[in-house]
């Protein structure tokens, strides 16, 4: 893979964010939160491997978080310090085909057993970031996905899990009983398919686990 830079600004693709949000007005500078620094230009893009994606992860994730950071969620601030479960950053068909990594805070510890996790206590949050890269190779921020353990009662149909999805800039597109809930329904409606079983979670896909179970 070779990657090189154009410092040139691109047009964010509505198809990559589902659509586009304007930052709120703390949120404005000269800096595009949903574009690195330097914009990368992947070669073969179609080809990336695990260790391709990681390189790319590693030189935007500085850039990605100071976007979340824009919000006012305290999880954007010291999610990137959390333990993270995937060996390399993986392509998620349910987060539109866009690179993710999961990372969990201490209440969530459990999640390292996966499948043995069993049921997380309120408190516990799960994230995903992520990136885009299309397939004319352009490398963008994409939104951050998180689910956060309430109280009992706080949704019946979600497991009692606050789906949240942050924009790159910041800016909130939605969140369960709260502003834009609808917008994350699918979310909700997506993760009760596993179920109680799962206490409605999914796990990093095999070929990406974190071996951290002892």
């Amino acid at each position: 893979m070779t990657l090189s830079f154009d410092v040139k600004s691109a047009t964010l693709s509505a198809v990559l964010l589902g659509t586009l949000f304007a930052a709120p007005a703390s949120a404005q500078s000269d800096v595009d939160p949903t574009k690195p620094k330097k914009h990368f230009t992947v070669t073969q893009p179609a080809g990336l491997t695990g260790a391709d994606a990681q390189d790319i992860y590693n030189r935007i994730k500085d850039d990605m978080v100071s976007g979340y950071r824009l919000s006012l969620e305290p999880y954007t601030r010291s999610y990137a310090g959390w333990a993270r479960y995937n060996t390399a950053p993986y392509r998620s068909a349910q987060h539109g085909e866009r690179f993710v990594n999961n990372y969990a805070n201490d209440l969530a510890r459990a999640y390292r057993l996966y499948e043995k996790s069993g049921s997380m206590p309120a408190g516990a949050i799960l994230v995903k970031d992520s990136f885009a890269v299309t397939q004319k190779g352009d490398v963008f921020s994409g939104p951050i996905f998180a689910m956060e353990k309430m109280a009992a009662g706080f949704k019946a149909s979600s497991g009692d899990w606050r789906y949240t999805m942050i924009m790159p800039d910041g800016s909130l597109l939605g969140t369960t009983n709260g502003s834009g809930s609808e917008r994350v329904e699918f979310c909700v409606s997506c993760h009760a398919q596993v179920g109680a079983e799962q206490d409605h979670m999914f796990y990093v896909p095999k070929a990406y686990r974190l071996d951290v179970a002892d």
